[in-house]
């Protein structure tokens, strides 16, 4: 509990009964405690201690129990007590942090996204034209064409005539790829500022947002410190900051790689971070140096930034601080590729991506 200091639990009348009050609040810390359920019940639990959630008819055994019941959580290995998470948490988790970050968003029935080109698309716009041979008849706009055919012929010899047809304008859709790089450096969680939760649950969010309301979309997930490697979404909730430096170069070669992979046109790279480079790999070996901007560090990510911009790769880096030498980077870093750069808070971490992936998801190739 060293570090964390918790305030007045005040619950919501809209919050419903106890056990989704205490869900809610479990699920929070679970991603604190990157899925340790036992510890994550262990804080729960004195949190009721100190704010009287629970009451004589439902205690903190009867949560524990439910979150059995209900498949939240279970215990794998009776020889060896102890909780583990179920994939409904995860999903769950995801889920809460879509609602948090993104409250307003809601689901779409189609799950693509508009282009900046109208035609026979799927997404309505307040446009409307004339009709023309070969529109889909169900983009017809009933209540002007009939308005029409009322001005030009009258009600005592109605008729309805191609001409007063008026068709509803539409985007086409479009889909794209996107590689959400995670840094899990140290410095992530240095001088008691925790930054690499708020950016778990930004991933979390951002996954969730894209399998359920853009499931044509692809999302590729990797994290990266001394090395890069690609994570699950599943895994999303778990992650933990290593004693790592910050290879922003492997994290930028791996992503290239599996957007190659990728036969969309359309490619982005999301990249969350809260410092500079600080280690690139020498054949076996690794070269860091923490101290200031290293030249051949910078040198080797701004050309990986610009190869990037040549492939038609947009970078948008979220960078979570606002040293004035980490500003200087990220503006070569973002001419380079031609990019995008956010200097954000931890709150508004969450608003800047989802304002960035919608704008981005607005073109067509």
């Amino acid at each position: 509990m060293i570090g964390w200091q918790f305030k007045e639990y005040v619950p919501d009348e809209e919050e419903g009964s106890i056990f989704e009050q205490l869900l809610k609040l479990f699920k929070d810390i679970l991603i604190y405690t990157s899925g340790d359920v036992n510890e994550a019940l262990s804080w729960l639990n004195q949190i009721d201690n100190e704010h009287n959630i629970t009451n004589d008819e439902y205690g903190m055994a009867d949560f524990i129990q439910d979150l059995i019941d209900k498949g939240y959580i279970d215990n794998p290995d009776p020889q060896n007590p102890g909780f583990r998470p179920t994939k409904k948490i995860e999903i769950a988790l995801r889920q809460q942090a879509l609602e948090d970050i993104f409250g307003l968003l809601k689901k779409s029935k189609r799950g693509n996204h508009n282009t900046n080109f109208t035609g026979n698309g799927d997404e309505n716009t307040s446009d409307r034209r004339p009709y023309q041979f070969g529109d889909r008849l169900d983009n017809i706009a009933m209540s002007d064409s009939l308005k029409n055919a009322y001005i030009n012929h009258g009600l005592d010899e109605f008729r309805l005539t191609q001409d007063d047809l008026e068709v509803r304008e539409t985007y086409y859709q479009s889909q794209m790829s996107t590689v959400l790089m995670i840094d899990i450096s140290h410095s992530m969680i240095l001088y008691g500022e925790d930054r690499i939760t708020p950016a778990k649950k930004v991933a979390m969010a951002l996954a969730q947002l894209i399998q359920t309301r853009y499931p044509k979309d692809t999302l590729d997930i990797l994290v990266f410190g001394n090395d890069a490697w690609q994570i699950e979404v599943k895994d999303l909730p778990y992650l933990q900051v290593g004693p790592y430096h910050t290879n922003t170069v492997a994290g930028l070669e791996l992503a290239m790689d599996l957007l190659r992979r990728r036969r969309n046109p359309n490619k982005q790279i999301f990249m969350i971070t809260d410092g500079k480079p600080t280690c690139i790999k020498k054949g076996k070996k690794y070269y860091k140096n923490s101290w200031g901007l290293d030249r051949q560090i910078i040198r080797r990510t701004l050309n990986l930034a610009t190869r990037c911009r040549k492939i038609d790769i947009p970078i948008t880096t979220f960078m979570i601080a606002k040293d004035p030498y980490l500003v200087d980077f990220v503006e070569q870093f973002t001419q380079a590729n031609n990019g995008k750069a956010f200097y954000s808070s931890l709150q508004g971490l969450g608003e800047f991506i989802f304002m960035d992936y919608k704008k981005n998801k607005n073109r067509r190739r």
